[in-house]
């Protein structure tokens, strides 16, 4: 009888913890540039960097989409609005802007360009309805090239942000 009831109730453990999860709801902004570079303050903005932000951006959003994890909402409506604010330094306008479009969740990003040798990205993940920051990830990466700034993604998503342990817990 004790054997017959651990089992029903070992079952019944299995079936409640490998049923079917509902994805949650994110909206992923673009990526933006801190460029506090020399470089950056002679010459102004990169069109190669430009073209990394919104390379890293849509990868991320693709890795996001690919994990099963995430329904992606579509930013187009606010994309305008999201790109002429600083997202980091807004007063929350992500978190807003998110929940206008019907997401559980902002992930916004930086890159960080000291010089084209030192650079640092950062993710950042908060909850729209609530207003609290839910994960804060960083890596630093050396060189400015197309290969460091997405091994650098892959980097934080494998070992931050999906990460057990790190980053968004279910």
């Amino acid at each position: 009888m004790i054997v017959r009831l651990y089992l029903v109730t070992l079952w019944a453990l299995l079936c409640v913890s490998c049923g079917p999860t509902v994805a949650q709801s994110v909206a992923v902004f673009d990526f933006e540039l801190i460029d506090t570079s020399l470089e950056g303050a002679i010459r102004g903005a990169r069109a190669d960097e430009q073209e990394r932000l919104a390379r890293v951006s849509d990868q991320l959003r693709q890795i996001l989409r690919n994990s099963g994890r995430f329904s992606l909402v579509d930013i187009t409506p606010i994309a305008r609005e999201a790109q002429t604010s600083n997202l980091q330094a807004c007063g929350g306008c992500d978190m807003r802007l998110a929940q206008r479009i019907g997401a559980e969740l902002a992930i916004t990003g930086t890159v960080q360009k000291v010089s084209n040798l030192i650079l640092n990205m950062n993710i950042y993940v908060r909850d729209a309805s609530r207003g609290a920051t839910i994960a804060a990830m960083s890596a630093d990466m050396r060189g400015n090239t197309d290969e460091t700034w997405s091994r650098t993604l892959d980097w934080l998503v494998r070992n931050r942000l999906l990460a057990p342990g790190y980053g968004l817990q279910r």
